[in-house]
């Protein structure tokens, strides 16, 4: 099986030993995109909803490097540090990401990556 690396510059690079995504055949897998503004390497704003835009914008960037878009997206997962602003990651994801909605799943994280109130990963099938 040929795996290929995918990485951009329109979004964070990665924190870590991983790769911004992988993609084999026509599937594609997205790591996880915090609220990192790609320039400055810092949370893009302090507050939910801005760290919400700016880490689906960095899986969006992803996904264009990879030759898709979020409408590709077949599965994401959610990470979520407050499962109270559920509603607000819904009424977001509904305007970024074209219907048919992809699968998801939510989970209720204690804490993510520099202090992050939120995490998106997807896998996209072109």
């Amino acid at each position: 099986m040929h795996r290929e690396a995918i990485s951009t510059t329109a979004s964070p690079a990665a924190i870590g030993p991983y790769s911004q995504a992988i993609k084999t055949g026509l599937v594609v897998f997205l790591s996880g995109q915090i609220g990192l503004d790609p320039a400055t390497k810092e949370l893009a704003s302090g507050d939910f909803e801005g760290q919400v835009r700016q880490a689906f914008a960095n899986l969006d960037a992803v996904a264009r490097a990879a030759g898709g878009t979020l409408a590709d997206a077949v599965k994401l997962s959610l990470f979520l540090t407050d499962l109270g602003q559920f509603a607000k990651v819904n009424e977001i994801m509904a305007e970024l990401v074209p219907q048919p909605y992809p699968a998801r799943s939510t989970v209720g994280v204690a804490s993510l990556p520099r202090g992050a109130q939120f995490e998106v990963d997807a896998i996209l099938v072109l």
